[in-house]
């Protein structure tokens, strides 16, 4: 079982910077896989405000990159509306570039419609938001591959996607999401990895989830196991490394290898230290 840091919340009361590095470094230092950052522009963490610190995405995750040597480093998801698709796929490939082959590139529509109208953001309907998903992922794939010819797609038209300098190796493709009617057919054709949520049913949700998605990859003529199953967990408060093993001891008989892992308010060394104390449990 594979852990993994998502970083949510940014309001350390006295030094923001400081301590957003220590966490990383900590997270690094515990052996965890992955350094997720949510990409919003407003703080969307439900135990936070919306007018709590948030930092851009790719800005901080540059920021962590020059501060790590091993961990891989993805936002946890980038709404395919916020950006441009080149420019968000130039921010990717250049993160992967400047970390040394780091970058994963999570993914998904957007769900947050009252942040796209405080910040005057487009927010169009969700087919369509699918539709440029779909659009943003075929030309990621391509441009990562060499491909300069023009795209044409129903919402996006490049004359000559140039991708110079090319990644270190391609990030790893992430769509969050897991409806099972469009996303997860999304992620059956194009992603290297799924996200469900942890939800207290004892695995239910979860098992069909991923029996949906099996079902996608057989549609698709794609092996079920190259897609690497992810789920969002919590950490909870003063949690003990034992008690968050236990809880995950359960997620491999469930079909998941790696858990994302956030907590209430912002990270602190000592709880990243209990993940990587957590993860020395589950390795035995």
């Amino acid at each position: 079982m594979r852990l993994s840091i998502g970083v949510t919340d940014f309001s350390w009361p006295e030094d923001l910077t400081g301590e957003l590095a220590a966490v990383a470094v900590a997270a690094e230092d515990a052996g965890l896989d992955t350094l997720w950052v949510a990409d919003h522009l407003l703080q969307a963490d439900p135990n936070s405000t919306p007018d709590s610190a948030m930092l851009e995405a790719y800005t901080t995750l540059g920021f962590l990159a020059a501060r790590t040597h091993r961990i891989g480093l993805g936002t946890m998801v980038s709404a395919v509306t916020f950006r441009p698709p080149a420019l968000l796929i130039k921010a990717v490939t250049t993160l992967d570039v400047l970390s040394g082959g780091r970058a994963r590139f999570g993914v998904g529509t957007g769900h947050h419609d009252g942040e796209a109208r405080a910040m005057g953001l487009p927010f169009p309907p969700v087919a369509e938001r699918f539709e440029r998903l779909e659009e943003t992922l075929r030309l990621a794939l391509r441009m990562w591959a060499g491909d300069e010819s023009p795209f044409e797609g129903t919402h996006h038209r490049l004359d000559r996607p140039v991708g110079n300098p090319r990644p270190v190796r391609r990030p790893r493709v992430l769509i969050g999401g897991a409806g099972e009617r469009k996303t997860l057919r999304l992620v059956a054709r194009y992603a290297d990895a799924c996200n469900v949520f942890d939800v207290p049913d004892g695995g239910r949700t979860v098992r069909h989830k991923l029996a949906v998605l099996a079902r996608h990859c057989e549609e698709a003529g794609r092996p079920y196991g190259e897609i690497e199953k992810t789920i969002s967990t919590r950490l909870a408060p003063g949690e003990s490394a034992a008690s968050f093993a236990g809880r995950c001891v359960e997620f491999p008989e469930w079909g998941i290898g790696h858990a994302v892992v956030i907590t209430a308010g912002p990270w602190s060394p000592a709880a990243v230290g209990t993940l990587g104390e957590a993860g020395v449990l589950l390795a035995r």
